[in-house]
């Protein structure tokens, strides 16, 4: 059985779900509610592959929401996600993907060095990031979409926001090594991680956001929105392709213009219908069959019975692994979001 362990994107939109979902008691609390909460197992999911082969998992809802880092209610946030690992695990999951915020504070909270969540002992096999399906996904909209608005890959110039985060390195590798990208802008807050990936592509160029924007024909945005963060779409080049691998994604409502082409990074669309009942309330325009790369990886991994924490730490991800993953991904049939 697989496992997706996900949040909402701020406490009104959790208070509608919760109503939407059978929860009548969560819908009209407040944060320091939803900060004692504890993690719910609320939508059961048949997949089947275009192989023939079905599998079923379970979406367990964290109860986490981003209004928790704002507050700087850290201890809580990463209690929450922990919390919902051992939920994952008590229930005897064999493959859960950790998606959204779920893996970035993982990460950045270093949560691997709690392993002991109550009288449950975590085994960390049994969980996968979802960054590496993530990673490749995103490179495949990158090469598929810029062709299709009328960009030529090759002479054109790419900037990578969120460079050094564990999916911007991985985009960073794929397009050196798998494209002829010619110019690559190299875009994030720690200038110590930006030289150390400059010197291991041995190419790139580390620029500021305000300078790499106007200069870029296609933007991958794999980073958090600066808060308070004003674009305007004046200053892009003309056509420009903007990924947005980000969440919640918001570029498509703050960048309007028909030159410019918005596309949800690292979101797939899988060819047969999927049974559940969570991507209806994550606003996908298709929730049969979209839904985020990262948590079809831990669908492909139940598929093939790799029962591995194949995304795991910081940096990690390897142009071989997004191929292995990516050859699945197109067997069970899953493809990349298109334009």
């Amino acid at each position: 059985m697989f496992g997706l362990i996900g949040h909402l994107t701020s406490l009104k939109h959790a208070q509608l779900v919760a109503r939407e979902l059978g929860y009548p008691e969560y819908a009209d609390q407040g944060l320091d509610f939803w900060c004692s909460a504890p993690p719910q197992i609320v939508d059961s999911i048949t997949v089947a592959s275009i192989t023939g082969q079905k599998i079923e998992g379970c979406y367990v809802e964290s109860c986490f929401l981003p209004e928790m880092l704002a507050n700087r209610r850290i201890k809580t946030a990463t209690r929450k996600i922990l919390n919902a690992m051992a939920h994952a695990q008590k229930h005897n999951i064999d493959i859960t993907a950790l998606g959204g915020f779920s893996s970035i504070i993982f990460e950045n909270f270093n949560l691997e060095q709690f392993r002991q969540v109550r009288n449950i002992e975590l085994e960390f096999e049994r969980f996968t990031t979802g960054n590496t399906h993530t990673a490749y996904i995103i490179c495949q909209q990158v090469e598929q979409a810029s062709q299709k608005v009328g960009i030529d890959l090759p002479e054109a110039t790419v900037a990578v926001c969120g460079a050094t985060g564990d999916i911007g390195s991985a985009v960073c590798r794929w397009l050196v090594q798998k494209t002829d990208v010619r110019n690559l802008f190299l875009i994030a807050r720690n200038q110590d991680r930006l030289q150390e990936l400059r010197t291991e592509l041995g190419c790139g160029k580390i620029m500021s956001l305000e300078a790499a924007l106007p200069l870029s024909d296609i933007v991958v945005w794999v980073a958090s929105m600066p808060r308070g963060l004003e674009i305007e779409s004046q200053i892009f080049r003309k056509p420009c392709l903007l990924i947005d691998g980000g969440y919640p994604k918001n570029l498509a409502t703050k960048i309007q213009h028909p030159d410019i082409y918005v596309l949800n990074g690292g979101i797939v669309e899988h060819s047969l219908d999927i049974e559940w009942k969570i991507m209806q309330v994550v606003n996908m325009d298709v929730p049969a069959r979209q839904l985020f790369a990262c948590f079809a990886e831990s669908m492909l991994l139940e598929f093939e019975r790799l029962y591995t924490n194949f995304s795991w730490g910081r940096n990690q991800i390897t142009v071989e692994k997004m191929e292995q993953i990516g050859h699945l991904s197109i067997k069970h049939g899953f493809r990349p979001l298109p334009v």
